[in-house]
């Protein structure tokens, strides 16, 4: 018998106790908390793990704290290109778009691309035009914009680097990663997940990581687990990280923490790979391991209270 579980992810990277205020620690807790906990009361009003996730990760992207939807990053020619991905575990069915400009949450897109249409990945203005007939509107791009992350692009031009990005205040400018998602164990024993990105500052237009990539950044399959990941997305790309846990509890017989330290702590490293990942497997085990200095995470079984973290425990 599984027991129901929603975990999230905000972005992990240097997060450091240190930059980060009590008040902003603040604003960051009680964001993860309702969000948590409106997954939380879905689940246990016996609502579907595809639907628990998709709603997390918009109300994810609804949060300017994290690089997602309204908190988005900007590109190298200061607009904001979207990619965000669902999976359901049931039918290993997957939707994702990817370099949408002009839709305020990419994971609704993602989410019609999965019900409405044949494929699997739709991209930029193809993806827009799917989502506008299917009923989504079109918002401006300027939408996304906020002054802080316009500082962020600035300063990353001007040392002319590539950031991974996540919220200005509390992470280490050189060294930060920014993407949101959510896994989930419904009732009905289905696994879902759901990620969704801003991408990069200072990224080349057109550039797109592993968030929306099934199996990458994003993959649920009810034999084994689910999983969302945020980091260095080409490297996440480069291993497969989501689908490699999965395949290692699978064909390995490992446990969901042993793949999970195994793909976090030693293949992702192993190619300058930084970051972490959410995974919630088909018994109700949860994994939240990250190997930067934190992790934007919260977690919580129906009934129960939810847990939430930032730093290293």
């Amino acid at each position: 018998m599984n027991k129901a579980v929603i975990a999230i992810h905000g972005g992990a990277g240097a997060i450091s106790r240190g930059q980060l205020s009590p008040e902003r620690e603040r604003e960051y807790v009680e964001a993860l908390a309702g969000i948590v906990e409106t997954a939380q009361a879905m689940l246990e009003a016996n609502e579907s793990a595809l639907d628990v996730v998709t709603e997390a990760v918009r109300l994810l992207e609804e949060c300017p704290l994290f690089n997602a939807g309204i908190g988005s990053v900007y590109t190298a020619d200061a607009r904001h290109e979207l990619d965000a991905c669902v999976m359901d575990g049931n039918l290993l069915q997957a939707g994702a778009v990817a370099g949408v400009r002009h839709l305020q949450n990419p994971v609704l897109a993602a989410r019609l691309v999965l019900e409405r249409s044949p494929h699997v990945l739709l991209i930029g203005e193809g993806a827009e035009h799917f989502a506008e007939r299917e009923g989504m509107p079109l918002v401006e791009n300027s939408l996304f914009d906020s002054e802080a992350r316009y500082q962020q692009l600035q300063q990353a031009r001007s040392v002319g680097e590539v950031s991974l990005d996540h919220a200005s205040a509390p992470l280490d400018e050189q060294n930060k990663t920014g993407t949101v998602g959510a896994v989930a164990l419904d009732m009905m024993g289905n696994l879902a997940a759901a990620t969704s990105t801003g991408g990069m500052t200072n990224k080349l237009p057109g550039r797109v990581g592993d968030s929306p990539i099934p199996g990458a950044g994003c993959y649920a399959n009810n034999a084994s687990v689910a999983v969302s990941c945020t980091g260095t997305g080409e490297v996440f790309m480069r291993t497969l990280a989501a689908y490699d846990i999965s395949a290692l509890m699978e064909y390995g017989g490992l446990s969901l923490q042993e793949a999970c330290e195994r793909v976090v702590m030693e293949k992702l490293p192993a190619l300058g790979g930084s970051g972490g990942l959410i995974a919630v497997d088909r018994e109700g085990n949860v994994s939240l391991p990250f190997n930067s200095e934190g992790m934007y995470r919260a977690f919580a079984f129906a009934g129960d209270a939810p847990s939430i973290g930032i730093y290293r425990e």
